[in-house]
């Protein structure tokens, strides 16, 4: 209270979210300024009231059993969509746990700041996902989010799962010849690379599921004009390559 010439509300705010550094205490605060104003301060103590309510005993996060509370308060499943939509918009880090500044960035984000307020965002959030830029963003978010820490690749299975959730909004007619393939032939960890260019790959293919079926049912000649007119780039992925000749093997 000193040092940053403010009230005490305000101090024991911006230590606790400093776990009660005085140094980095003084840097929350003077990096946000609007803490200073008493809107601010009475929207921090509702965030502060979100976060206790879900705050595992033991650490200063929000995990699993937290979430599952909070998702039974918004009466979603904890494997909906709309929850990595939720983690997205609070930047989180890691998978099924929130700090609590990923909690604030998230409220933030969205303009609210109680969980009654977060109920009734779920169908904002949800229509997010019908915005090709918006998905993009939370497609590649997911990668990251769902990958273990130090690790520069994905587990199979949880690419899979991954796939199969996000695809569920884009109707991707290969995704179960890219299941099978992946199972069968690839068997091993997804990349980066990999994970970003199969949305390419399958937003080439979401407008032409007429086409698709179309060149299924007639034969070669037709499958080799699809096939021809894809991306070089996409095509020329050693991964999706080998898919495609599977594909064409499995059809035809």
């Amino acid at each position: 209270m000193d040092v940053t010439r403010t009230c005490e509300d305000l101090a024991t705010h911006c230590l606790s979210i400093a776990n009660w550094n005085l140094e980095e205490a003084c840097d929350v605060l003077f990096a946000n300024p609007r803490l200073r104003m008493p809107k601010s301060l009475e929207r921090q103590k509702k965030y502060d009231a979100v976060y206790e309510t879900y705050q595992d005993d033991s650490v200063d996060l929000i995990l699993a059993d937290g979430i599952t509370r909070l998702c039974d308060n918004i009466q979603v499943d904890p494997q909906d969509i709309v929850m990595l939509v939720l983690a997205w918009h609070m930047k989180a880090s890691t998978m099924c746990q929130f700090s609590k500044q990923e909690l604030v960035d998230g409220f933030e984000s969205l303009g609210i700041e109680t969980v009654e307020q977060l109920k009734e965002k779920i169908p904002f959030m949800r229509s997010e996902l019908e915005d090709s830029h918006k998905f993009r963003q939370i497609y590649n978010f997911a990668f990251d989010w769902c990958k273990d820490k130090g690790q520069k690749v994905l587990p199979l299975d949880t690419a899979l799962e991954m796939w199969k959730l996000l695809f569920a909004q884009k109707k991707w007619p290969l995704l179960d010849d890219w299941f099978q393939f992946l199972q069968g032939k690839h068997n091993k960890a997804i990349s980066q690379d990999l994970w970003s260019q199969t949305l390419e790959f399958a937003t080439v293919n979401k407008n032409r599921r007429n086409e698709i079926e179309y060149v299924t049912c007639v034969g070669c000649s037709q499958a080799c004009l699809f096939l021809f007119t894809l991306p070089f780039a996409l095509v020329s992925l050693s991964c999706h390559a080998k898919f495609l000749n599977f594909w064409w093997v499995k059809n035809f």
